[in-house]
């Protein structure tokens, strides 16, 4: 594949027709390799490289589908989904969601590592919108969104470790921080939430 300086593993696959998938990557917007889904192999490099933020070099040599990566990515979705709420046949984005379609590409029927479960109160009192905190993946793009594009701030992600959520300044609903209720964030949202 010939790759202009600069240019992703991603978007050179792209260039090409080859299909690696993402969450978290907006174009422009939010491209911070955090969901994981990108992950490539790079020949003589140890690990895995992230494919979204890994720029391309001479003669590098990527396997975006050896059984490896894809066992990889399968064990990402995995642990995603771990900490999801699946009710995606009562779910508004049922049929248009970006994790549902992975998990259907990936053959997804169970969760290997189901365990334990943060519960989060749905933040309901904006006029506009309606947060549910048990549905989001920790992708970001909606605090890309608001930041980088509408130039708000009002979310970002609080807490550390397990306990991370994308929430506002004291974890206060959306109705009593600077929230401009634009709805930007729920386009950005790849699952609903």
């Amino acid at each position: 594949v010939k790759a202009k300086e600069g240019m992703t593993i991603l978007q050179a696959a792209k260039s090409v027709g080859i299909d690696i998938p993402t969450l978290c990557f907006l174009k422009g917007i939010n491209e911070v390799g955090d969901c994981r889904m990108c992950i490539v192999e790079v020949e003589g490099r140890r690990g895995f490289a992230t494919s979204c933020i890994q720029k391309v070099e001479e003669g590098m040599v990527v396997k975006t589908n050896s059984p490896s990566v894809l066992e990889a990515r399968r064990v990402v979705l995995d642990l995603i989904l771990s900490n999801h709420h699946i009710d995606c046949l009562t779910c508004v984005r049922n049929g248009n969601c970006e994790l549902q379609n992975l998990a259907k590409k990936f053959n997804m029927h169970e969760i290997e590592f189901e365990g334990e479960k943060i519960e989060h109160e749905i933040d309901d009192l904006s006029p506009s919108i309606v947060r549910d905190f048990n549905k989001c993946i920790l992708c970001r793009r909606c605090i890309a969104t608001c930041k980088n594009v509408q130039k708000v701030g009002a979310i970002d992600c609080i807490n550390r470790g397990f306990n991370s959520c994308i929430s506002t300044v004291g974890n206060n609903s959306l109705n009593n921080v600077n929230c401009t209720n634009c709805g930007q964030c729920i386009q950005a949202c790849p699952v609903g939430a």
